[in-house]
């Protein structure tokens, strides 16, 4: 299995508001930027989207090393949270509907064609790819700017 880099960052201007994602893939000395957005949506469903983007870009299955600094993806791949709302139906265990199902689902499929590991980086600390990262996201959320 090839082995890549994945670093991911999502955005919003508001909350719900424009936002956008920004990913980068590095593979073998390669590397891809990505970068997309959306005129209304939130600030975590950017986060997911990164993730969703960078995966479903590879050509076949990999080793993916996860680098994001986004808890809410991070926690619910590493402590089980995803796993458990896919066999509840997408219920978390409060009871109350999962946020965003449409893009857990997704994410679901793709982890379980990759391999993924996670790594959580904080954000806004002088991470070089989670610097570029956001920025890619912040500039494509003010694409959407009046």
């Amino acid at each position: 299995m090839k082995k890549v880099n994945m670093y991911t960052d999502g955005a919003c201007r508001g909350n719900p508001g424009p936002g956008g994602y920004g990913v980068i893939l590095e593979y073998n000395g390669h590397r891809k930027n990505l970068s997309g957005g959306e005129k209304s949506t939130t600030n975590n469903r950017m986060e997911l989207m990164a993730a969703i983007v960078g995966m479903e870009a590879l050509k076949e299955a990999c080793e993916i090393t996860l680098c994001s600094d986004s808890k809410y993806l991070i926690d619910a791949l590493e402590k089980g949270w995803l796993e458990n709302w896919h066999k509840k139906g997408w219920v978390k265990a409060d009871k109350k509907p999962v946020l965003n199902p449409d893009l857990w689902q997704k994410i679901y499929e793709l982890i379980n064609y990759h391999t993924v590991h996670t790594v959580w980086i904080k954000g806004h600390d002088g991470h070089p790819e989670n610097e570029e990262c956001d920025r890619m996201a912040t500039e494509e959320a003010d694409k959407f700017k009046g």
